[in-house]
Order: structure tokens, then C-alpha cells, then sequence
């Protein structure tokens, strides 16, 4: 291979873009790895991952001037003070909100996967035959039993924390042993069985590896020590990132070339071999400009930036973006509903208090709407659910030594059980979900900017209603008290589980990908990051776009090896 000349080109190096690149390298594909982002080396670039609370300028805390100047990115839980240097700040990559989203980004070598929340479910074919069932966007080209065995392996090289739980609604995984759930998440679990027929709680099953078998040794990572500081980066690599794992592995095979700092502009496509040729790539530091050429491309920028992307190739054979004879890249696009909170108290088991921590918390899965049509909106939510008990501060009156030994007392009063659940909606993609390029306004690449508008509907509105009803009712039946409700009201985009824009299927003529995540119009470009989802499910979606992603890279390197592309 040349400098520019490669077998493969992967643009985006996070979650899948990681695992697309660790598939082709492992099989001897000379492949280069574009980031749009700084690099960042596991254990050298966690400049937070060891530091105290005092040792932060505002404790943890963000100061309100960043807050002010970015408030999109402010409105994220997981954006503080200790891992702030990881987000896209709102003024570094601007974007057009037709309708409010907060659009939650991470631009470096690891995306995401360095901030992500950890929890892995795999989808089953209640998710994948909902679609056709239930008559909305088009039938998924794939079913469960396609992605079984890439599930495995990206769990068995990953490390997935479970339970075997048996439930059809959520297939069991290969796990390493799950952390035990707390006495009231085990009293709530039975208070679900002993009440309904179709109702648990589990243990979220999450990227932590509570026990590090030989291939997480041999990938340098240990066993996660629960120190709840994953968002700044485990320099002991106990949860998984593509900086821990598979990016370091895709090295190791020597077949990997990493480039940093590579906004990539447009994919390049060739109208006499209808192929793409390779991709145009900004240094953002030099901002030189420099093609690279291959005979397949992976896109894995994140799924609205994959869809600008894709909507910026243009050529005389697709003027309005690469793939595009439909004209239906970037609609339909969906997210995860996350509005819809409930709190509440147990004042039951007193002499029991919490004396660890617990990663992957418990979750319930599905349960509307899974085996018929039960309610007046399609499709259902899983919910997550903690349970915590806090200690009372100590008092803060008085002086000198009185006050100290006050507010140093460890033993202090420990209050009631507190209680809480979110709900994660399916949202059903339309096309009046969509993502497009700005005709007049350009970022400092002298790219188009990206217009969002991403709306909630009826659909929402009435699933949020009937979770109130449903925790409400759950609670009250395990006798919890002091229920509460809340709609947080939140823009699209801080579940930051944006999908679709360049969904599967089967007829070119309604989406853009085939089975195998090839563009239907240019074979060897292929999509496997969350652009390609046709439907969003209720799981946490980043375990099946790592399958996927898998899954393509095989068959992109048996489509090779056969010359077919």
C-alpha cells in the first residue's frame, strides 16, 4: 500500500468504526482509520481518571460561564467538569435546530464509547419483526438469528456483566457474572413476579468486566474495581472502549494506519466502475486537503454525521448525495424517549444500607405491547430502576470543633430507601424526522452545515402517559410511597441514541442499505453505525451496532476475497 492507497478505508474511529477497523485488519485488509478528532491513547490521555473531587477548580462541578456559552452540551447528565475535555463544545461544530435537539457529540479517537453509560442488551425478534408487524417505517432486512453469533463474539471480546434471565423479550448474551442487585431491587423483582405475569427486574446487564478473562488480559485490560469514574476514561481498562480494545488489537495485527484530525469532506464515487473510489479528507490542523483511495469504505461517523457525509458526496450520477436514487437519505430518523421520570420512598428495611457500589444498575425490560397489541400507541419502553439509601449530612451549626466533628461524622442518620425509574420509549421513525445540508451556511471546513429537526408526536405523548400509570401502579403494589411524576420536557438528543438517516431494508425503492449494510446504489461503501438502524427498539442500541458492524466486515472481506466488490 502507498501512503493514500489502502485495501480499506473506516471513517469514524468510535464504537463501531472500531470494531469495523479490528474485523478488517485481523483478516490482513490493509486498512486506514479516520478521526475527525484529537487522538487518544488508553492510559496516556485520561489526564482526570485518578484525581480527587478537591483537586477539580469548582469540585466536579461545570462553572455557569461554560454552562451559558454551551447549552446544548450542558443539558447532558454525564457533562462535568472531570470529562468535559471529551465533549464537542456547541460553538466547535455548530448545527442548524429546525426543531430543539441537543445534539451530545465526541469528537477523538474512542468517540463515545470513552463517556458512554455501558449497558448492552441484545435485541430480539419482537424488535426486528416490529416494523412489519405493526405497520411503521419498512420490514428490517435481517432477523435475530443473522446477528446471534457476531452478539457472542463482540460480548466474549468485550466482556458483557449478566444474568441468564430466560426472557424471550431480551435474549440472554455470553456473559461474565452479573454484580448482585441491592435488597430493595431484589425485594422490587419478587414484588413484579408475585404481581404480574410478564413484568422483571433484572440486572442491567452492562461493558464491565467483573471478571477479566485471558482475552481481556490479553488485550492489557483488567477487572473493573468499581470506582464509578468511567466517563473519565479507565486507565485499567475495566469497562470497554475502542481505545482499550479494539483499536489497540487492529493494531497489533500491523495492518491498521490511525489518522487523527481527518475531517473527511466527501466519499469520492467513480461513474464508469459505479464504485467508490476512496474519500477527500481536511487536515484540521493543516488543512491541507489529500484523497485517499480504496476499493471498500466503512462509515461509522455517528448517525447524523454519517448521513451529512453521505449527503455531501454528490456526483453527476448522485446529485443529491451518495446512494440517494431514493431520496431518502436522512429522514426518517428516531431516538429513544427518555422524558418521563418517577421517584419515590420505601420506608421498609431500615437496618439495611448500601456498602458497595453497583455498576449496570437494574433495568426492566418491554413489557407493552410485546405479544398483541395492548394500548393506544405502538410499540413499548423498558425502564431502568435505582434504589439507594443516603446518609443525612451532619449538622451545620455551631463552631470550631463542634462543627468539625459534626460534619466529620461517618456514622451519621441514614434516611429512607429512595426510588427511581426512566423510561426508554421506542420512537417511530417518519419522514418528517430528517437531518439535511444548510444551502448558505458552512463550517470552518467550508462544509455545509447540518439542519436537525427531530420533533416528539402523539405517539410519544401517549407512551409517557402510560408509563406514569404502569410505574405508578408498580410502585404502589410494592409499596412504595411518596410517588412522583415528572416529563423533564427535554429536546430530542440527550439520550444521545440518534438512529436511522440511512435505514436497512429490502427494496432500494424505501431505504438505502441492504442486508449486508452495503449502500443499495454503490456495493462497496457500507454503514454500520446507527444511521443504518430502521427502528430504534428500547435497548441500548450501541451492542448491536458493534454485531453489525462485525457482521459487514466479514462480509466485506469475503466480497474481496471472491472480488465481487
Amino acid at each position: 500500500m502507498s501512503e493514500t492507497n489502502f485495501d480499506a478505508i473506516v471513517i469514524g474511529a468510535g464504537m463501531s468504526g472500531g470494531w469495523s477497523a479490528m474485523e478488517l485488519c485481523e483478516s490482513g485488509i490493509q486498512t486506514l482509520l479516520l478521526e475527525r478528532g484529537r487522538d487518544v491513547i488508553h492510559k496516556e490521555d485520561y489526564p482526570t481518571a485518578t484525581k480527587h473531587t478537591w483537586e477539580f477548580d469548582h469540585r466536579g462541578q461545570m462553572p455557569l460561564a461554560d454552562t451559558k456559552d454551551n447549552p446544548s452540551i450542558a443539558r447532558c447528565y454525564a457533562y462535568r467538569e472531570d470529562n468535559a475535555h471529551f465533549f464537542v463544545k456547541d460553538s466547535e461544530h455548530p448545527y442548524i435546530e429546525d426543531a430543539p435537539f441537543d445534539w451530545i457529540r465526541g469528537y477523538q479517537v474512542g468517540g463515545k464509547s470513552l463517556m458512554w453509560a455501558r449497558q448492552t442488551q441484545r435485541w430480539s425478534d419482537f424488535d426486528f419483526e416490529g416494523p412489519a408487524r405493526d405497520g411503521f417505517a419498512v420490514d428490517w432486512p435481517i432477523r435475530y438469528k443473522d446477528l446471534a453469533q457476531w452478539y457472542t463474539k463482540v460480548e466474549r471480546f468485550v466482556g458483557i456483566a449478566g444474568n441468564k434471565d430466560g426472557l424471550d423479550v431480551l435474549p440472554d448474551g455470553d456473559f461474565l457474572p452479573a454484580w448482585e442487585l441491592n435488597c430493595v431491587q431484589q425485594y422490587f423483582a419478587e414484588s413484579l413476579r408475585k404481581n404480574y405475569k410478564n413484568r422483571h427486574l433484572i440486572f442491567g446487564r452492562c461493558a464491565h468486566l467483573s471478571e477479566a478473562k485471558d482475552i481481556h488480559i490479553e488485550q492489557g485490560r483488567g477487572t473493573c474495581l468499581r470506582r464509578m469514574q468511567c466517563e473519565r476514561g479507565c486507565p485499567y481498562g475495566g469497562y470497554y472502549s475502542s481505545n482499550s480494545s479494539t483499536i489497540p488489537w487492529a493494531k497489533k495485527s500491523g495492518n491498521l494506519t490511525l489518522r487523527p484530525h481527518s475531517v473527511v469532506e466527501s466519499i469520492l464515487y467513480n461513474e464508469e466502475s459505479g464504485k467508490a473510489t476512496g474519500v477527500r479528507v481536511i487536515d484540521t490542523q493543516s488543512k491541507q486537503v489529500t484523497e485517499y483511495t480504496a476499493k471498500i469504505i466503512f462509515v461509522n461517523a455517528g448517525a447524523l454525521n454519517t448521513a451529512m457525509l453521505l449527503l455531501n458526496s454528490k456526483s453527476d450520477r448522485f446529485p443529491n448525495g451518495l446512494g440517494n436514487d431514493s431520496g431518502l437519505l436522512g429522514k426518517h430518523v428516531a431516538f429513544h424517549n427518555y422524558r418521563a421520570k418517577i421517584s419515590a420512598r420505601y420506608e421498609g428495611m431500615l437496618d439495611k444500607r448500601m456498602v458497595s457500589r453497583q455498576p449496570g444498575g437494574s433495568y426492566i425490560p418491554r413489557f407493552r405491547n410485546v405479544y398483541e397489541q395492548e394500548t393506544d400507541f405502538l410499540r413499548g419502553y423498558a425502564c431502568g430502576f435505582g434504589a439507594n439509601r443516603n446518609k443525612s449530612q451532619g449538622s451545620t451549626q455551631g463552631w470550631g470543633k463542634a462543627l468539625a466533628d459534626s460534619l466529620l461524622d461517618h456514622e451519621g442518620t441514614y434516611g429512607d430507601w429512595q426510588i427511581r425509574s426512566h423510561m426508554m420509549g421506542e420512537t417511530i421513525p417518519k419522514e418528517s424526522n430528517y437531518v439535511k445540508l444548510s444551502t448558505d451556511q458552512t463550517d470552518e471546513w467550508d462544509m455545509p452545515l447540518l439542519h436537525i429537526h427531530m420533533e416528539y408526536d402523539d405517539n410519544d405523548e401517549r407512551m409517557i402517559k402510560d408509563f406514569f400509570e404502569q410505574l405508578t401502579e408498580m410502585y404502589s403494589k410494592a409499596g412504595f410511597v411518596d410517588i412522583k411524576t415528572r416529563d423533564t420536557k427535554q429536546a430530542a438528543g440527550l439520550d444521545i441514541h440518534e438512529m436511522g438517516g440511512v435505514r436497512m431494508g429490502h427494496d432500494p425503492k424505501t431505504s438505502l442499505l441492504n442486508k449486508w449494510n452495503q449502500l443499495h446504489h454503490c456495493k462497496n461503501v457500507y454503514v454500520t453505525d446507527g444511521a443504518c438502524m430502521t427502528s430504534t427498539s428500547t435497548q441500548n442500541p450501541s451492542l448491536t451496532y458493534m454485531a453489525i458492524a462485525a457482521r459487514a466486515a466479514n462480509h466485506a472481506v469475503e466480497q474481496l476475497k471472491k472480488l465481487e466488490i
